[in-house]
């Protein structure tokens, strides 16, 4: 009875003490036609990555030794991108951890444009002489938002950083309690004052702030009155708070500039079923918010940016400070923010990926799902449509229920079949709700449905198996 176990240690220590070394792969005759065109560090890494996996895999217990398909699939494995497409089937239209908004066609094209080879991105043409890599940006940024002048930097908690340094360093920013918002990855805006060496000032209750709340706190050491938009939450019930005309209003007449920290930054009204009414920058400067910041690739729909406009006077001393240097954008940003601003500036929102997704009628989708269904069925998959609720994402439109439709597969571990499909050639991203696995069809287009298809497929035959 006790040399079951005895003989399972021996045959794996044994199948362990028979690994190959990587000079003696290297020198297997039957993987030469795999490795004598690869370079040597590439053949050796893909080797010893082969090699350490079926060492993981023994030592779990699978008694299987060591073959040349184990090499086949280390190849692959390092011929795959660590970053690349996925397919989204969550229903998350701004999805962070997807990369958020996808860029329209013209943008990707402007993006390889200039990534190809040099271009003018500090170089004035007409002048023949240094220039400004937001020139191109400027014109579309101020001709779209009514502001007086404008820059971009990497990321929307960058461009409030640099604000608030610019403008408020030692000095005190009033701001309603029930705006100090946590953004993504456990940031927090009073944190990301403080980082400004600006002094917070908080007025109002969590609910309630009153115009008279802000007027008690200024004193000859403020430096802005600050309004964040709470566009990843909301507050709800028993509730006040001081718009941005007001809050101007009170700025102008006391000389403190107001900078308004939009977040979002829906340049035109978004219409679709279930969406939430989003204030646009337009509306803000209009307003008169003095300085504005948000986002490039949330509601805007652009690349990953900062964006602030403002009053002239205040945006050259933003531009003068030396975090502007530290967070500035590299061309890629530049020519995709440009072309797709050109898409706002030409009547064309549609155009704009996220736009157009947030915009579907709940017709299209599930004609769209009844299709997934389709084709999933022709491959022997059980599946039904069913009516869901998606989201904008993205910390955007936070009460937005998006009416949507997903495909419901009936598999054994749903868990365990998620992980498989993101282990698919190309990876289909799903979510699980109520124990089921659902593929919800509002960001797949037409053309990915065959591989959402081919993925779910592949997984269905894997867990099938004995």
């Amino acid at each position: 009875m006790d040399a079951s176990p005895h003989s399972k240690d021996g045959g794996k220590n044994a199948l362990l003490r028979a690994l190959p070394s990587i000079e003696q792969l290297l020198r297997r005759p039957s993987l030469a036609p795999r490795l004598e065109a690869l370079p040597r560090a590439r053949a050796v890494a893909a080797l010893r990555l082969a090699v350490d996996r079926v060492r993981i895999r023994l030592l779990g217990g699978e008694p299987r030794p060591f073959e040349d398909a184990d090499v086949d699939a280390a190849l692959r494995t390092l011929s795959t991108p660590n970053l690349r497409p996925v397919l989204n089937a969550t229903g998350v239209v701004l999805h962070t951890n997807l990369g958020r908004a996808p860029l329209a066609p013209e943008a990707v094209e402007r993006v390889a444009a200039v990534a190809r080879g040099y271009s003018n991105l500090e170089y004035d043409l007409d002048e023949g002489e240094r220039g400004s890599r937001y020139a191109p940006l400027i014109g579309l940024l101020t001709e779209l938002t009514g502001a007086e002048d404008a820059l971009v930097v990497n990321n929307c908690a960058g461009a409030a950083l640099l604000v608030l340094a610019a403008l408020a360093s030692g000095k005190e920013c009033v701001v309603s309690r029930g705006e100090l918002v946590e953004i993504g990855g456990g940031f927090r805006v009073p944190d990301v004052m403080r980082q400004s060496g600006a002094k917070l000032v908080e007025v109002g209750t969590t609910n309630r702030t009153r115009r008279a709340d802000y007027e008690a706190a200024l004193t000859p050491d403020t430096g802005l009155l600050v309004k964040v938009h709470r566009s990843n939450f909301a507050l709800v019930g028993f509730t006040e708070e001081v718009g941005v005309a007001e809050l101007s209003s009170l700025g102008r007449g006391r000389g403190v500039p107001v900078f308004q920290d939009l977040g979002s930054g829906a340049l035109v009204p978004l219409g679709g079923e279930g969406l939430t009414t989003e204030p646009t920058v337009r509306m803000s400067v209009e307003a008169g918010a003095d300085v504005v910041a948000f986002s490039g690739d949330k509601l805007l729909g652009g690349p990953q940016a900062g964006i602030v406009v403002g009053r002239k006077p205040l945006l050259a001393r933003i531009k003068a400070h030396p975090l502007t240097r530290a967070l500035r954008v590299d061309k890629m940003t530049v020519a995709a923010l440009e072309a797709t601003l050109e898409l706002y500036r030409d009547g064309r929102p549609e155009a704009v990926p996220t736009w157009r997704l947030l915009a579907q009628p709940p017709e299209v989708l599930r004609t769209r799902a009844e299709r997934l269904q389709e084709l999933l069925g022709a491959q022997g998959v059980q599946v039904r449509v069913v009516a869901v609720s998606g989201q904008v994402g993205g910390g955007a439109m936070p009460l937005a229920q998006l009416p949507s439709f997903a495909c419901v597969l009936k598999v054994g571990k749903p868990e365990l079949f998620l992980e498989r499909l993101r282990g698919a050639e190309t990876p289909v991203i799903g979510r699980i709700a109520d124990g089921e696995v659902l593929l919800d069809v509002r960001c797949l287009a037409e053309e990915e449905l065959r591989l959402v298809t081919e993925a779910v497929a592949g997984t269905t035959q894997q867990e099938r198996r004995p």
